[in-house]
């Protein structure tokens, strides 16, 4: 794309637009709006926030995000993880009553919004890649979990806190004498009714004849049926005085616009569950973006996402939200729907803003319980568990990277379980890089190839020692290098030459450089010469800038089969600098 439509996204669809593509829009909308309006009821109630504030940060982020976004499936709004580290970061810094929780919650999605934007101006969409899958899938199912077992005490009408799994079992099993029978059948009722629509409900509208389009629409409102039913129930059965939590009042009409509250202790506070949350909702907006451009083969820009993502946290703040991302399942719903762009998500802005105007009177005898229900039915599709057992099998560090991220968010919380995850996979990437994988290898017969001694049948020469390192140099591992090298040395008394294959070696830092000149000085005090070979051209450039190979007691190779045949015995050949 050129440089405006990196900057204004919406000039590569906006070309081209048909009336098919808005016909398109307009259903994928419709059907993307009829699921959000009780998810974004239901995403406030995790985060601890009025629930009109789930349907505020459900508008204006969506049309800024369609402005300045790059996917034209992603639909941006509360999800799940973001609500509940909402939460949890909220409880910390209103604990002692001096703030506002919903003013806090509408800093927090400014701060968080600040952020992005200035990690995008900087250009820092890299970001994305530096937490690994099992990190990642490990925390989402740790949420996930603690997200459904903190609706059990709303399916079972008591009061009961905790931010992990220990505290919200101990609230429970507390309080459970005070469970409140109307709000666990309710509950239980509903969830039942949700698990089963979300399997059955469809292909059972299929068998009776209703065209596809229909019952996929019909299946996905699902949870407008249960609200409808159990606000019915609670309005004939007055809910309200058996004690069942009512969702109470809701204002009426689209949120007043207005600065988020500005306060340099709050917002210091807040900086670090900012950053996390800014992080964890990029991670998980750029995965899912990518995985459906992919499938009609577009492509997303992550700097311009990380704009994206913040201006819609700007504009949730300033309409009165609280901090958003891309979500999965409203994502997904969005695509399948046959949303073609972000208008579809303009169209949905809207029918949210209308049921703001008209709809919010009748959620007046909406039990908890029910929006719990629709909680632990959207997150149950989160956990997965299936990464333990594939990453055992295939990488030891990154199954410990997962587990260690599972069992710290769930017995610590999440906002100490992602900061876990991220160490622990900065370290292992660490731990790994600084023992990388160094080989001696020797020649297949017959051929120029070379491979390692202990895996192959390979030619290799008495006065020679071929190393392959199959990492860059850097400073964690310069040391585990020099002391390999030694090591062999120190067990060949024959030997006069070194080689150091660098096929993978993409970087050598200045740590590494000091290490190769020590091993150069070493090796020529015993009589032998230190030789590269397959140097890429970057990292000549950099020893061609300095010193180095002007005091280097061996040569440069072009190949490695050259270096072994001028360096052999016999039949010396040319090499190259």
């Amino acid at each position: 794309m050129t440089k405006w439509s990196d900057q204004f996204p919406p000039r590569a669809w906006l070309v081209g637009y048909t009336r098919a593509d808005g016909t398109a829009d307009l259903l994928a909308g419709l059907i993307v709006a009829i699921m959000l309006i009780p998810q974004s009821l239901a995403y406030a109630l995790l985060a601890g926030l009025p629930p009109e504030m789930g349907l505020y940060a459900s508008i204006l982020p969506l049309m800024v995000y369609s402005l300045l976004g790059t996917s034209r499936t992603l639909s941006v709004g509360p999800v799940a993880v973001i609500s509940l580290m909402t939460a949890s970061a909220l409880s910390h810094v209103t604990a002692s009553g001096e703030v506002d929780y919903a003013s806090a919650a509408i800093s927090l999605a400014a701060l968080s919004g600040l952020m992005l934007i200035a990690m995008g101006l900087l250009r820092f969409g890299f970001l994305a890649n530096f937490l690994s899958h099992p990190v990642v899938s490990g925390f989402i199912t740790a949420s996930a979990i603690i997200i459904a077992v903190s609706q059990v005490r709303h399916l079972l009408g008591i009061d009961a806190q905790g931010s992990n799994l220990p505290a919200l079992f101990s609230g429970i099993l507390t309080n459970f004498n005070t469970l409140n029978g109307y709000a666990l059948a309710t509950g239980t009722g509903a969830l039942a009714f949700l698990w089963w629509a979300r399997g059955h409900l469809q292909p059972l509208l299929l068998r009776i004849g209703l065209p596809l389009s229909l019952a996929a629409i019909l299946a996905r409102a699902a949870p407008v049926a249960a609200i409808f039913a159990t606000v019915a129930c609670s309005y004939w059965l007055d809910f309200e005085v058996q004690g069942v939590s009512l969702v109470g009042a809701i204002p009426a009409g689209l949120p007043a616009f207005s600065a988020p509250p500005f306060s340099l202790e709050l917002w210091r506070e807040l900086a670090v569950s900012a950053l996390l949350i800014s992080l964890i909702g990029f991670v998980e907006s750029v995965s899912v973006g990518r995985t459906l451009a992919a499938k009609r083969r577009q492509r997303i820009n992550a700097n311009q996402e990380l704009i994206a993502l913040g201006g819609a946290n700007v504009a949730s703040s300033i309409s009165g939200g609280f901090p958003v991302t891309g979500g999965f399942s409203r994502s997904i719903v969005n695509y399948d729907a046959g949303a073609r762009t972000q208008l579809a998500s303009v169209i949905a802005a809207a029918g949210i803003a209308l049921s703001c105007l008209f709809l919010t009177p009748l959620l007046f005898f909406l039990p908890k319980a029910t929006l719990a229900a629709i909680i632990i039915v959207a997150v149950l599709a989160l956990i997965d568990f299936s990464i333990i057992p594939k990453a055992w099998r295939y990488s030891r560090s990154d199954f410990l990277a997962a587990v260690v991220t599972i069992s710290v968010t769930l017995l610590t919380g999440v906002e100490v379980g992602v900061i876990c995850g991220i160490a622990a996979s900065v370290l292992l990437h660490l731990h790994k890089t600084s023992q990388p994988h160094v080989a001696v290898v020797g020649a297949v017969a017959g051929t120029e190839h070379y491979r390692n001694v202990e895996r192959h049948q390979v030619i290799t020469y008495p006065n020679l020692v071929s190393i392959r390192i199959d990492e860059s140099l850097y400073f964690a591992n310069s040391g585990y290098l020099e002391e390999y090298i030694y090591g062999l040395v120190a067990q060949r008394p024959e030997l006069q030459h070194v080689v150091l294959q660098c096929t993978a070696v993409n970087e050598i830092d200045m740590s590494a450089l000091e290490m190769l000149e020590s091993v150069d000085h070493r090796l020529m005090e015993l009589g032998m010469t230190l030789n590269l070979s397959e140097v890429k051209g970057p990292v000549m450039d950099a020893l061609q800038a300095i010193a180095f190979l002007d005091q280097l007691s061996g040569k440069v190779y072009l190949s490695h089969h050259q270096a072994v045949r001028a360096l052999r015995l016999d039949e010396p050949e040319p090499y190259i600098m």
